[in-house]
């Protein structure tokens, strides 16, 4: 099984794929880990870099997960994954999700570091249907709409049933 699970902020990827991972025996990527410069939130490192890690993940690994919200790394892992599965459950569901936040420490040195970024977050988030960038809507609707292979879109919390059926459904 190789799973990409993408969407906006807040919208479960990474619950989703923590749950995947630990139940499933799948390698786990969260791609914020692989972006921004050790310890330095919104510093991107270098392009070059961040293909190598993402390669050299996909070629380590035999059955993993790998989440974001980066629709051109999604791209670049799409030929190599058995499910695409696009998290769209609207603004206000992701807005509620990322005040519900638990603290991250392989992003942030504390929680209160964390929670001094919410405002910015949730403007981010708030943004994502209009704005025109590789991490928005528009580029997410357009990798999900193009993908030919097994795909999946789940616009609701991601509950037991839904988990289920995301892991019984054949993949190709």
């Amino acid at each position: 099984m190789k799973l990409l699970v993408f969407g906006n902020s807040g919208s479960g990827k990474s619950t989703l794929a923590r749950r995947l991972s630990e139940q499933n025996g799948l390698a786990h990527l969260d791609l914020d880990s692989i972006v921004w410069e050790p310890g330095q939130i919104a510093v991107q490192r270098d392009t070059d870099q961040v293909h190598a890690d993402l390669d050299a993940f996909l070629a380590a690994n035999a059955a993993w997960v790998i989440e974001g919200c980066y629709a051109e790394l999604i791209a670049r892992a799409l030929p190599f994954c058995s499910r695409l599965v696009f998290l769209n459950p609207g603004v206000d569901a992701c807005q509620r999700n990322n005040e519900r936040r638990d603290w991250e420490p392989h992003k942030y040195a504390s929680k209160e570091a964390q929670d001094s970024m919410l405002q910015f977050l949730q403007k981010w988030v708030a943004d994502y249907y209009t704005r025109d960038d590789a991490w928005s809507y528009s580029a997410h609707r357009k990798l999900f709409d193009r993908h030919a292979g097994n795909k999946l879109e789940l616009s609701g919390p991601v509950d037991a049933s839904m988990l289920a059926a995301l892991l019984t459904r054949p993949t190709a």
